[in-house]
């Protein structure tokens, strides 16, 4: 049931917090500890950011689809990402519950966006951890000195999902320090790592990012460094990871806006000084772009560290790859959680079981981190389908974003006035509109056809598989109709449009 918020509320010690989330529907009982500071909560979407995983994993493609002047997307894709961060601010600041984008939709425009954001974006988060975790393990197999087999990827990633799961049932303390860490760790090593090969290892001045080397030659230059761009467009998301554990940080309306907007901003210097440092190193960028240097962050890592230092950067690598993991579990435990409580996923009771010890949901996280392990040893059985489970991961992001900057928007035009502690004003629909347009541009970008060559299936992957998670969520919908379960509040952004439990069960009645 929907919960008022008693007049002896503050009387009775409630501090304000509770209070507020008392008034947005949820009791105070079984609550997180408001235990992150706005360090942890910056740290967590740093390292749910991770800079180094996405410069890293992208630098050799991204280099070689367009030549140096891949660097500016990096400066394109965060101002648009800011302007995201920037809504998502306002956003939380008037709900700051728990899950991040499927209560934000649920509260702005009603019961079936929320439930379909929410699947989206859960679909989105667990095949991104997998992504991940994956990633890692080529890392992991030249740091040990193994030959990076498909098996040794596959038990590398499963023991990064193994790690990240038992520190984040260790609680959000626990978070909150392991985040920090993977924070200082992974900004410290980009800062050692991007200044040591400025210092040491130049090979070009700053001339070249303006100098594509024959890069996209045949073809309309700016497909190539769109193509290139997705190098950005992976590269900055995370910040809303701030918002998924709006219950466990004080004063949630000024801090979590604050911490998304810091997550961009260092995440960003991190990303832009890791990748003008290994452009500047590059010995030979014809090499790159033809083929010939097909690993050229290995290849400038060791020339510049010399075999030891290389493994100490591996370390740092694999710290950042944890830390990102681990980031990643919080946030889709905190959204399977946030809608079990509402009741809306299979197995809901056992989802929003809330462990009084911990005070995280166990069964939550444990969702986490098995169907991303089951994905990860999938890849033994057909490398395909991890292929087109993956591509998913980056398009269910931006599309749990826009579906919340949608509502945004169409709330405010109906009358939705903002009341949190971080607003607008005036910007508000301008800033909106703004967001908006960058979230499409950057979704037809990744679903964008570029190899014919390929054939067709290899061009449409993207939007195959996002037309396809789509698909089951909208059909199961309409089979078990999980909007219309639970009490939870929806659509009360809009004067008088609330969706109260009362209808809810009246509509339930009439079908």
């Amino acid at each position: 049931m929907r919960v008022e918020v008693p007049e002896s509320a503050g009387e009775a010690g409630v501090d304000d917090d509770a209070q507020h989330l008392a008034s947005l529907g949820y009791s105070y009982d079984r609550q997180f500890k408001r235990e992150m500071t706005f360090w942890g909560n910056v740290s967590l979407g740093f390292t749910y950011l991770s800079p180094v995983v996405a410069i890293y994993s992208l630098f050799a493609l991204s280099l070689s689809v367009a030549g140096p002047p891949m660097f500016w997307s990096l400066v394109i894709v965060g101002v648009g990402q800011l302007l995201v961060a920037t809504v998502f601010g306002e956003v939380v600041a008037a709900y700051p519950v728990a899950g991040g984008v499927y209560p934000w939709s649920r509260r702005l425009w009603g019961r079936k966006w929320g439930w379909m954001s929410g699947w989206v974006y859960l679909v989105a988060l667990l095949t991104t951890i997998a992504s991940v975790a994956y990633g890692a393990g080529p890392f992991l197999s030249t740091l040990i000195g193994v030959e990076s087999t498909v098996d040794a990827t596959v038990i590398s990633g499963l023991v990064v999902i193994a790690l990240a799961t038992i520190l984040n049932l260790g609680g959000t303390k626990v978070l909150n320090a392991v985040a920090m860490i993977g924070l200082l760790a992974e900004l410290g090593g980009a800062l050692v790592v991007g200044t040591w090969l400025l210092v040491t290892a130049r090979h070009h001045d700053l001339s070249v990012l303006f100098n594509a080397f024959g890069a996209g030659e045949g073809n309309n230059y700016f497909v190539a460094f769109a193509a290139a761009g997705l190098i950005g467009i992976f590269q900055y998301y995370g910040f809303e990871a701030c918002g998924d554990v709006a219950e466990e940080v004080p004063n949630p309306g000024r801090t979590i806006p604050k911490a998304m907007r810091m997550t961009i901003y260092i995440g960003g210097f991190a990303a832009m000084f890791v990748c003008l440092s290994l452009i500047l190193a590059v010995p030979d960028f014809t090499a790159v772009i033809s083929g010939a240097d097909a690993d050229p962050v290995g290849n400038i890592l060791v020339s510049a560290f010399g075999p030891v230092g290389f493994k100490a950067v591996l370390a740092v690598v694999l710290v950042s790859f944890l830390s990102c993991v681990l980031s990643l579990q919080a946030a889709t435990s905190r959204l399977a959680y946030s809608m079990a409580r509402d009741g809306i996923l299979p197995a809901s009771t056992l989802l929003s079981t809330f462990s009084e010890s911990r005070r995280v949901p166990p069964y939550a996280l444990l969702l986490a981190g098995l169907v991303p392990a089951l994905i990860v040893i999938g890849s033994k059985i057909s490398s395909d389908a991890l292929t087109v489970i993956i591509s998913f991961a980056a398009m269910g992001m931006y599309m749990g974003f826009q579906m919340v900057v949608l509502a945004s928007l169409r709330a405010r035009l109906l009358g939705w006035k903002p009341n949190g502690a971080f607003q607008l004003g005036a910007w508000g629909i301008p800033v909106n509109i703004a967001a908006l347009i960058w979230g499409v541009l950057g979704m037809v970008n990744m679903a964008w056809p570029r190899t014919p060559e390929d054939g067709w299936f290899a061009n449409y992957v993207v939007l195959i598989s996002a037309v396809t998670v789509v698909a089951i969520g909208l059909a199961y919908m309409a089979w078990k109709k999980p909007h219309l379960k639970g009490d939870a509040p929806a659509a009360d952004a809009v004067p008088g449009t609330e969706s109260t439990p009362a209808l809810a069960s009246a509509t339930r009645r009439s079908l």
